[in-house]
């Protein structure tokens, strides 16, 4: 009964969804797919799904969410910028962990995002007292606050990026579920296997680039040999 009830929702959810939305969904999708393999293309069609949802947003005035959405998309730019460079060996920024500082500033800004996004939420949203006095609004802007630090990681190529949107798409699954958004809570679902995917694959790719990088070391600088004694 309870398999059929869920189906029945997402069935309906799907049939609401306009083909604009659809769009956006698979754009959302195909990126995350790019991201997975360090692909430059994880910007451009990242950025195409936030540039859609902040026009359904806006037409429909949920200009907080669309505010959300733009900052989505401006990171999105600065991640497509930061791929692009070259350091002066014409190499492009390596998949690399996180250091210790990078680690702190990242867990630093959590709160201090979420304050703002919740102040965001509540200069759009104020006259929505249903939707206020819920718990959405402080998961919404953690979720949020979460995204945003994973997309700046990812921009930089940190592996941790990984981390912060798996734990942002588990909080996600089962957020959207209870607002009804059947179709949305299985999107994440989605976002949550890929993002772990992403996770194991950019720890192979490192691991693999450090070993090239190794191998370089020791064809340029021979072993030298050991004198007997």
């Amino acid at each position: 009964m309870l398999a059929q009830t869920f189906f029945e929702v997402f069935y309906a959810n799907i049939m609401a969804t306009t083909w604009l939305e659809l769009v956006a969904v698979a754009f959302g999708i195909i990126s995350v797919w790019f991201a997975r393999q360090a692909n430059l293309l994880v910007y451009p069609t990242g950025i195409i799904s936030t540039v859609i949802y902040i026009y359904i947003c806006f037409n429909i005035q949920l200009y907080a969410d669309m505010g959300i959405n733009l900052f989505y998309a401006s990171m999105s730019v600065y991640g497509w910028y930061v791929w692009t460079r070259k350091d002066e060996q014409k190499r492009h920024i390596p998949i690399r962990w996180n250091t210790k500082k990078e680690q702190i500033i990242g867990l630093a800004l959590i709160p201090v995002l979420y304050v703002i996004i919740f102040a965001l939420l509540y200069v759009f949203k104020q006259d929505d007292p249903e939707y206020m006095n819920s718990y959405i609004p402080y998961v919404d802007s953690f979720t949020t606050a979460i995204f945003l630090i994973g997309m700046w990681y990812m921009a930089r190529k940190r592996i941790e990026n990984w981390i912060y949107w798996i734990a942002g798409n588990i909080i996600s699954v089962p957020l959207y579920f209870v607002k009804g958004l059947v179709f949305t809570s299985f999107q994440f679902s989605i976002f949550l296997v890929l993002a772990v995917l992403g996770l194991l694959q950019w720890i192979k790719m490192y691991n693999e680039g450090r070993a090239r990088e190794q191998k370089f070391i020791d064809d340029i600088i021979p072993v030298q040999p050991t004198k007997e004694e």
